[in-house]
């Protein structure tokens, strides 16, 4: 009798902890409308969170799914409007929460609203090993309580307190090929990415292909920044989807 009422009570607490863990990642009120303006310059709108809170300006599904899991636009299958359709998203969390359990709570919106479902695969593709270049990297560490910023503009991109792994998941898109991070650096940095100096006399960013530019991006980044990158073939894992829908309007 005691190893009964034992095991039903380990179950209970098993079950209690469970609904617990379940209820801390999902957020408590979420809108997903059409989004209502562009973002200027940004191939990915624009994400901001507070603890609790996260913002998300003209994303698209595949945004979500890159913030949300940490992968790269390539890393990926899925149908095409995912990448076009885009949205204004603002959840709300019960409390505080930071940025990994914000990550966890959009999992979970994404498989509840936007029915979201995916295997995962690895894959040999064509990608940039990002490395430190001979003479080493030119970046700056952050002070110990910067917020990870990114601001980009017509010529360049600023970028705070951000990882290396971070900047090349972001740079993954204007290059259209993964970027496999071995710098070996594991600190934030901030630092100013211009390619104004690596263009063609008076060509203007606005006004360059960047799938027949990567070149100029590559230079820019061992200039500027001091990080190689190298064209080689690598296995990443890819997320394949099986189903994802359209959310209904609220």
């Amino acid at each position: 009798m005691r190893a009964a009422i034992a095991t039903s009570l380990a179950a209970l607490a098993s079950a209690t902890l469970a609904c617990a863990t379940a209820s801390a990642q999902a957020f408590a009120v979420a809108s997903i409308r059409p989004s209502a303006a562009e973002v200027k310059f940004e191939h990915d709108g624009k994400t901001e969170t507070t603890p609790g809170t996260l913002r998300m300006q003209d994303v698209t599904v595949s945004t979500c799914i890159k913030w949300a899991y940490g992968v790269q636009d390539r890393q990926i299958s899925g149908p095409e409007w995912i990448q076009s359709q885009h949205y204004d998203i603002i959840a709300k969390a019960d409390g505080p929460a930071d940025d990994q359990q914000m990550k966890l709570m959009l999992q979970t919106l994404l498989a509840d609203r936007f029915k979201l479902s995916f295997h995962r695969q690895s894959k040999e593709l064509k990608s940039y090993v990002m490395t430190v270049a001979k003479g080493g990297h030119k970046l700056h560490e952050s002070a110990s309580d910067a917020k990870p910023s990114r601001q980009n503009s017509a010529v360049g991109t600023t970028v705070k307190a951000t990882t290396i792994k971070e900047f090349g998941d972001f740079m993954s898109g204007p290059l259209q090929t993964p970027v496999v991070d071995m710098t070996g650096l594991d600190g934030r940095y901030d630092f100013v990415l211009d390619f104004t100096p690596y263009l063609p006399d008076g060509e203007h960013v606005m006004k360059v292909d960047f799938a027949n530019t990567n070149g100029i991006i590559i230079a820019a980044l061992q200039g500027e920044l001091g990080l190689k990158l190298e064209s080689k073939k690598e296995f990443v894992d890819v997320l394949v989807i099986e189903h994802v829908e359209k959310p209904s309007e609220n």
